[in-house]
């Protein structure tokens, strides 16, 4: 049996559907933008907000930790419940990445949101199923109309893993096609008991 999916499948929809059902995931996260420093970070959720990034590199050992409860950010430099520790807005240049990623808004479900703006101002094509690491995915295009950028992004590819819908690649670009920056989502964890999780501070 085909794992591609039906023509007319709204893959996007389908995933957003997928994450607003979550109560948590766990993921790491690598990131390569065109000069800067590529990223990698254990990055973890839970339902309704609350977010813990633990660095691996740059910044090896930094955690931050956003609560939506308090609206602030908690960062570690050294690691985890460690001296000293900054509370900082979640808007800190501090802890922007060079793309202007905030922690409050690093999630699945935003992404989603911002391909979907892009989408009802584009179109829509599905390539069909890839192989991204030991996953197989869903390949989805999302390009902007001419003229038209959505937050500086023109196109967006996604690939969606066939079995639980949500992305384990992302990469966008600008209007002249050039790259902006690529996430592979590595050992995507959903729904996981209490136990599996770390502290979110």
């Amino acid at each position: 049996m085909s794992d591609a999916p039906p023509p007319g499948r709204d893959l996007v929809a389908d995933a957003r559907e997928r994450f607003n059902a979550l109560a948590n995931y766990k993921v790491t996260l690598k990131s390569i933008s065109a000069g800067t420093e590529a990223v990698e970070v254990r990055y973890a959720w839970r339902k309704p907000g609350f977010v813990r990034m633990d660095f691996i590199r740059p910044h090896a050992g930094a955690t931050l930790t956003y609560s939506p409860e308090s609206g602030k950010v908690k960062l570690w430099p050294f690691g985890f419940d460690t001296f000293p520790r900054l509370m900082l807005n979640p808007d800190s240049r501090v802890i922007q990445s060079p793309q202007g990623h905030r922690i409050d808004q690093s999630d699945i479900g935003t992404l989603l949101l911002r391909v979907r703006e892009l989408q009802q101002h584009g179109d829509t094509q599905i390539v069909g199923v890839e192989t991204i690491g030991m996953r197989r995915a869903s390949h989805v295009i999302v390009t902007c109309e001419p003229g038209r950028l959505i937050a500086g992004i023109f196109r967006y590819e996604l690939w969606f893993d066939v079995v639980h819908g949500l992305p384990v690649k992302v990469a966008n670009e600008d209007a002249s096609g050039k790259p902006i920056e690529t996430v592979l989502m590595e050992d995507l964890r959903i729904d996981l008991p209490a136990s599996q999780l770390d502290s979110f501070g």
